[in-house]
């Protein structure tokens, strides 16, 4: 930012609401591996329903009829499929990992914000329908009402759903006023492409999460949640609100982290590993993938 040349407030203005997309989660800490490890990883999947028409995706195993079950991660807001490297690089045994780019984002972030819930989950749903596998599907944070829309939309394919401090109860959510001046035109042309993407799906979420809130009764699979009680990005209060609606999962299991934040995936690892392990026993259990 050193090279900008702006007037004295538009540049106060710019640094306020920089501290504030900081402070919403949107500087997530890096994993612990190289994410240059994922680079022979990469794929590409054509989807008409998102902006640019494809989505991309890194997928630990080179081997196109990998039979095992199949972990899809998808990341919150703004993220990127390389967040999940330390999954990718050392996956838990007995699964392929794959992690996507959601629209907006990484290597699927050419073309804009994509604040829909439904089509976001529309890509998730397209790698899940590359092939016939038995699946485990996991969201962490804005990924987490992703995931759950895919499940109660199309719950065949998905064998066990985990939520990592998602966020999908509305009544949580809470717009700071530097968030829509982050909004007019031109201190959105100050913002990195990531972080103007994340600023415009924060902004659209709660009207977002109140179309979602009758679907979560639809979803069937078992279902496993782990929140950070000291998470101040996303509040535990989203833990009660999802068991209440989650009624007919066949199991619900939740996990509650003591003086954890937000940041489970990378703070927390020992504890999100041994939700896919959960997820594999599911997977293993359910038989015969559906073709």
């Amino acid at each position: 930012m050193a090279n900008l040349k702006l007037p004295r407030p538009a540049s106060h203005t710019w640094g306020a609401l920089a501290v504030v997309l900081a402070t919403l989660g949107c500087t997530p800490p890096r994993p612990q591996a190289s994410p240059e490890l994922t680079q022979a990883m990469r794929h590409s999947l054509p989807l008409a329903a998102v902006p640019g028409g494809s989505v991309s995706y890194l997928a630990s195993s080179p081997v196109a009829s990998d039979t095992r079950p199949r972990l899809i991660l998808v990341h919150g807001t703004p993220g990127s499929a390389e967040g999940w490297t330390d999954y990718l690089v050392n996956p838990v045994p007995g699964v392929e990992v794959v992690a996507l780019d959601r629209p907006g984002f990484g290597q699927s972030g050419r073309h804009g914000a994509e604040v829909s819930l439904a089509i976001q989950a529309q890509a998730v749903q397209a790698l899940l329908a590359s092939a016939p596998r038995r699946n485990i599907v996991l969201g962490h944070s804005l990924g987490g009402p992703i995931v759950a829309w895919l499940a109660a939309q199309s719950g065949v394919g998905i064998d066990a759903l985990i939520l990592v401090a998602a966020s999908v109860d509305p009544a949580q959510e809470k717009i700071h006023p530097m968030q829509r001046v982050g909004d007019w035109p031109p201190i959105r042309a100050l913002l990195s492409p990531s972080l103007r993407n994340a600023n415009s799906e924060l902004l659209a979420l709660e009207p977002e999460l109140r179309k979602l809130q009758p679907l979560l009764a639809q979803i069937t699979a078992p279902t496993y949640i782990v929140h950070g009680e000291q998470d101040n990005l996303v509040p535990v209060a989203n833990v009660a609100y999802l068991q209440a609606q989650l009624v007919r999962a066949r199991t619900v299991t939740t996990v509650l982290l003591p003086q954890r934040n937000h940041f489970l995936p990378w703070n927390s690892q020992a504890e999100v590993r041994a939700a896919i392990a959960w997820g594999l026993g599911r997977a293993t259990q359910s038989g015969a993938p559906t073709p």
